[in-house]
């Protein structure tokens, strides 16, 4: 393991790397026999250095050891140990007091507090076969993918510290609850990344899109697109207005988004989004300076949006064969018409009432589907669910090129449900000729990102946001999709160096992240700290109820 300056932003210490002592500097010095052990003259940055030597030990199944050596009373020295231990890739709670250690200085001497840490017990406790140190070295490499988008480290730091927070197990992810987790004395400087400081969100989207792909990527992948609303209160943030969100299942005050997943057989993970901008907010030019959008951005409709990614997408290199969408997106010909032309098969809903190309002329896909025979349904899943296999019947129907000039193929698909009787209509197309359980599939598809929702809106607060403009939603958005793409791809991994034994189901993104949280991000925190922030908390919102109350009265 290398430790970069951007490895040591995993647990918030200093960025200098000092020189500690080592009684085994390296592999090649320690006996099999006898623990390996490393002693540092301070809890902080010279323990750093010491990192390489230390992996490289626990690598070969060495007994290891580290003494750290502190001076001042056990909290404060618990305290900061936590973050180097953290720094070198695993974390044992509850670090033991084993003694004291008197360290000479000259004809004087100190008395110092000793920490005994055994650095293989922490894949022990974790109950499971699991390669601790490894995520540690995945998140270091996932920083130092992005860092060239930063001109400065403190940006850098603080970026990684909030992904980090995201990551953790804190209930609501904000700038204050993310910066009190993190160990800051105030959230100024995440509120500060989000909306000042000098980086491009949409170049770390593209590391963030190499990144899924360089882990996840399939020639065969499907890229989903679909939408989501995030309920919010007054009418200042960006995009919010009353309109229809899936969230709610109707009309609500809301800010709506257009989000892209790469699904492919080893994952899925977000790769885009978009923020809806209606109508009334693009043309109202002070509610677009309130809210700092750029001039360049101009209304446009969920599958223009959609069209924009996926061509970003394609163009930037994602491999990919297939689109999948609802029927928002499967009724737009334009955006149809740009996957033809990227030669991307699709297959996308449509409702009920509408008019599909067959030799008889345009025809309403649901009139089609009473015409079907008994004999043409097919039952096949379209694939695991929750409950088992989903199972259906399918069947399909052959339809006219829209364009003239067009070559490939075109497909009405037709999905029953034999429980109920519900008919789901998809328009389908491919440049070159496919079978049904082809186009089965990639419908089943369409659920993982439903998935992806789930997940980061629960595990990485991917809508808990409280930021206002656009530039700040876009910051927020593309580190939280960082962070939810972190855990797909270091659970990928995990299964493939740890397959499930009989008896256990393969390991989750959800259990992934429960063992990361408890084995890399527990985090320790005194009386003061507690009692700083709750000083800090009460006293913001002071100042906020007398600036709501002066307000009001000058109304």
């Amino acid at each position: 393991m290398t430790l970069t300056r951007r490895a040591t932003l995993l647990g918030g210490a200093a960025s200098a790397l000092g020189a500690g002592v080592a009684i085994h500097g390296s592999a090649s010095a320690a006996l099999p026999t006898v623990p390996a052990v490393f002693i540092s003259p301070h809890q902080d940055d010279e323990l750093l250095s010491l990192g390489a030597a230390i992996m490289e030990h626990v690598a070969l199944g060495r007994d290891v050891r580290v003494l750290l050596i502190g001076r001042g009373n056990k909290s404060s020295v618990r305290t900061s140990t936590t973050a180097v231990v953290r720094d070198l890739g695993c974390w044992a709670p509850g670090l033991p007091l084993v003694g004291r250690v008197a360290v000479g200085r000259g004809a004087a001497t100190t008395e110092h507090v000793v920490l005994v840490w055994d650095i293989n017990k922490t894949v022990v406790a974790a109950g499971v076969s699991v390669e601790v140190a490894s995520w540690s070295e995945e998140f270091a490499a996932l920083i130092d993918r992005i860092a060239s988008r930063f001109a400065r480290y403190e940006p850098l730091r603080h970026a990684a510290s909030l992904i980090f927070g995201l990551l953790s197990g804190v209930e609501r992810k904000n700038c204050w609850t993310l910066a009190e987790h993190r160990g800051h004395s105030s959230p100024d400087a995440l509120q500060h990344l989000l909306s000042r400081a000098k980086w491009d969100a949409e170049e770390v989207r593209d590391d963030l899109r190499g990144y899924v792909v360089d882990n996840l990527g399939d020639p065969n992948a499907v890229l989903v697109v679909d939408e989501t609303g995030d309920l919010k209160k007054g009418t200042a943030t960006v995009g919010v207005q009353r309109q229809y969100t899936g969230t709610a299942g109707r009309i609500e005050n809301a800010q709506v988004a257009v989000y892209l997943t790469y699904a492919a057989p080893a994952g899925h993970a977000f790769i885009d989004r978009a923020l809806y901008l209606p109508a009334g907010w693009a043309g109202d030019p002070q509610r677009r300076a309130g809210a700092k959008i750029p001039p360049e951005v101009t209304f446009a409709t969920k599958p223009a949006l959609a069209g924009q990614m996926i061509t970003r997408a394609v163009r930037g290199g994602a491999p990919a064969r297939w689109v999948a969408g609802d029927e928002v997106y499967g009724a737009d010909p334009e955006l149809r018409r740009t996957l033809r032309a990227l030669r991307l098969g699709y297959v996308m809903q449509i409702a009920a009432n509408r008019r599909v190309p067959v030799h008889a002329g345009p025809t309403r896909v649901e009139v089609l589907a009473r015409s079907i025979p008994p004999r043409a349904w097919q039952i096949r899943s379209a694939g695991p669910g929750s409950k088992g296999q989903r199972w259906y019947s399918w069947a399909w129907i052959d339809l006219r090129p829209e364009d003239p000039d067009e070559t490939g193929h075109h497909w009405l698909l037709i999905r029953r449900n034999d429980t109920t009787g519900e008919l789901a209509y998809h328009r389908c197309y491919s440049p070159h000729p496919e079978t049904l359980a082809a186009l089965v599939a990639v419908a089943g598809q369409r659920w993982r990102i439903e998935e992806s929702f789930q997940a980061a809106k629960t595990l990485v607060g991917l809508d808990q946001h409280q930021v206002r403009t656009w530039i700040s939603w876009h910051r927020w958005t593309v580190l939280a999709m960082l962070a939810h793409a972190f855990l797909t791809v270091t659970t990928a991994s995990e299964r493939v160096r740890n397959p499930a034994p009989p008896g256990l189901i393969r390991l989750s993104v959800n259990e992934f992240r429960r063992l990361f949280v408890g084995l890399l991000l527990t985090t320790t925190t005194t009386p003061a700290k507690l009692l700083a922030w709750s000083r800090w908390r009460r006293q913001h919102q002071a100042r906020a109820r007398t600036s709501h109350y002066q307000r009001r009265e000058h109304q």
